[in-house]
Formats: C-alpha cells, structure tokens, sequence
C-alpha cells in the first residue's frame, strides 16, 4: 500500500533529520543576511561543498568498514604541491592532475599496508602520515608556488553549462560510491566488515582487501581535491593549505549518519553532511562572526557529529535487543498456540 505524500515526506524528515536542521539554518541565514542564496555565494559554497565531498565519499566507505584516514588533509597538501611545481615548470595540466592522484593514492598504499596488512591502528598510522606527508609538502615547497596558468586553473574555477566543474566531479564521485554501495557484492561487503570483521572473515569475505582498496580510493579522492584547490587558488601554500581539512571531512561523514563503530550510513546521508557544514561555515562568514568563534562552531560541530553518531549506534542496538525479544517471546508461544489449536480439534 502506498502511503500519502505527506506521510513520506514525513516519515523521510524523521529519518534524515539533519535534512531538516538544514532547511531551517538555510532559512535563518537568509532571512538575517539576504545573501545566502546569492547565485555568487551560492557557487562559492558549492565549491567548498564539493572539495570536501571528493574526499569525504571514500572516507565514509572506510569509516563504514571500520577504519578512519586522518591524512586527508596533509595528502591534499602534498598533491597540490606536486601538481602546482609540476605548472610552474611548463609541465601540461593532465599530467599534473594524474600525478596529484598518484601521490594521493601512494599514500593510501601506505596507509593500507600498515594498517590492514601489518594490522597497525588506524588511528595512529594515519595520524603519523598526516605529519610526515605533511613535512614532505613543505620540504618540496618551502615557498608558495603559484601563478599556473589559465588552462590549469579551469580545474578549480571553471564551469559546464553554468555550473562549476569541482560540482560536476564531486557528483559523479558520490554517485559511483552510492552505486558501488547499494549495487555491488563488495560495497555490501564494506558493511558486513564494519558490522563484524570476524564474522564477515568466517563468511568469506576479505576482510583485508576490500579496506586495503578504500585507502588507496581515499589517498587518490585527496589527491584529486589537492588538484583542484591549488587550481582554484592558483596558489599551493604547503603549510597552509589543507589545514583542518580532514577534521571537516570527518565531521561531515559523521553529521551525514556515518557511524562511528562502523556498519552503517549512507552516501545521500554524507552529501548533507557536506552541505550542511559548508552552509554552517558560510553563514557564520555572513553574519560577520569572528573568526576564532566559527572555529568554536566547527569544534562543536565536531563534537556534535561524534555524539550524534554514538545516540545513533544505541538507539540501533536498543532495537536489535527489542527485535531478537520479540522473536523469541513470538517463538515461546508459539508452542501453546499449536496445542491450543490441536485441542479444538
């Protein structure tokens, strides 16, 4: 039976209520700024919106399978170097771009190495990545290199049919991670790891291999969200650039339904994520809050993120307990109700 339109909408606000917070800060921010919807503000918004969902798509499929990449931020550093020396020397732009991938993805591999073969912590392997790939930009760039020319820069400013390039590369990455996901035997696979590593090993699933392939996506998705920021600031700061990056992305993941244990979430969930931060950000700017309180708002946001997801994992765990009662109390009576039955007979 198909419920009315009004039930589903409904029912989806009830399940997606970050959808709603959304509306409803877009509705403030504007109503207080009228700048909000400006086409202008809005393309810059999408821009930071879509650098971020890049890299926050395969993050969300590592964080579903258990696993968490911290170097997010210094890969993207270290990719946009590469990329923006690679201009500076008359180098072409698609070699430029392949290169920034290629840097991002070798420091996947390590990440994976060290963590799905070696069985080292996540935690500590990414975050001893994020400062040494990190010290490595600044190594190659002590200086800022800039001024890469037009033909570069359409990577980061550019647009088809009106719409910015960075938007259209960002979809076409959530989308091939939503079908990857929901339509294929390994995306399934990645819950199963999140939910189980053990019982998903017994089941024949490679428990290594699949998080082994996350990482090397997740370096190679920074690598290109490197390419594309030192294209759009025509500027490659190593110390700078990408700073905070992966804490954003993280907090994304996790205000997008992500959980924090793994086993769950969604890719629609994570693109509210990203543009509920991105339109946080924004209307903090809007407003005129000073800088040191949007870095409170994005700490709490954070914090927010990880207690949402941690209310989230109870409430699911509160309804397995509910569930496997029902079914047994269902079982338990099931006995007196045959016989029952067998005595009217």
């Amino acid at each position: 039976m198909k419920h009315p339109l009004g039930h589903r909408v409904l029912t989806f606000l009830a399940e997606n209520p970050l959808f709603f917070l959304l509306i409803v800060m877009m509705l403030i921010v504007q109503a207080l700024t009228g700048a909000l919807l400006n086409p202008a503000n809005l393309r810059g918004v999408g821009l930071d919106a879509a650098i971020i969902a890049i890299a926050a798509a395969p993050a969300a499929m590592l964080f579903i399978s258990g696993y968490i990449d911290f170097s997010i931020g210094s890969v993207l550093a270290l990719s946009g170097v590469v990329a923006g020396l690679i201009m500076t020397q008359g180098g072409d732009p698609a070699i430029a771009i392949i290169s920034a991938v290629a840097v991002g993805s070798l420091v996947g591999l390590i990440n994976a190495l060290f963590t799905t073969i070696l069985g080292l912590s996540a935690f500590v392997t990414t975050l001893g990545t994020m400062i040494a790939v990190r010290g490595i930009a600044q190594l190659l760039a002590p200086l800022p290199v800039s001024n890469f020319g037009s033909s570069f820069g359409y990577l980061g400013v550019g647009t088809v049919a009106s719409v910015p390039l960075a938007i259209w590369i960002a979809a076409a990455v959530l989308i091939l991670a939503a079908v990857f996901l929901r339509r294929t035997a390994p995306g399934r696979h990645v819950y199963a790891i999140g939910v189980s590593r053990e019982a998903a090993y017994l089941s024949g699933i490679k428990v290594r291999t699949i998080p082994f392939v996350l990482y090397i996506l997740s370096g190679a998705a920074a690598g290109l969200a490197g390419a594309i920021t030192v294209a759009r600031l025509n500027s490659a700061p190593a110390g700078q650039i990408g700073q905070g990056f992966e804490l954003a992305v993280i907090t994304a993941v996790l205000l997008g339904g992500v959980a924090l244990s793994g086993g769950s979430g969604n890719v629609f969930g994570v693109l509210i994520g990203v543009v509920f931060l991105g339109v946080l950000n924004n209307g903090l700017v809007l407003l005129n809050v000073p800088n040191f309180w949007q870095n409170v708002a994005s700490g709490l946001a954070l914090v927010a993120a990880i207690a949402l997801s941690l209310l989230t994992d109870r409430i699911r765990y509160r309804l397995v307990i509910i569930e496997a009662r029902r079914l047994v109390e269902a079982d338990s009576a099931m006995p007196a109700a045959v016989t029952a039955g067998s005595g009217e007979r």
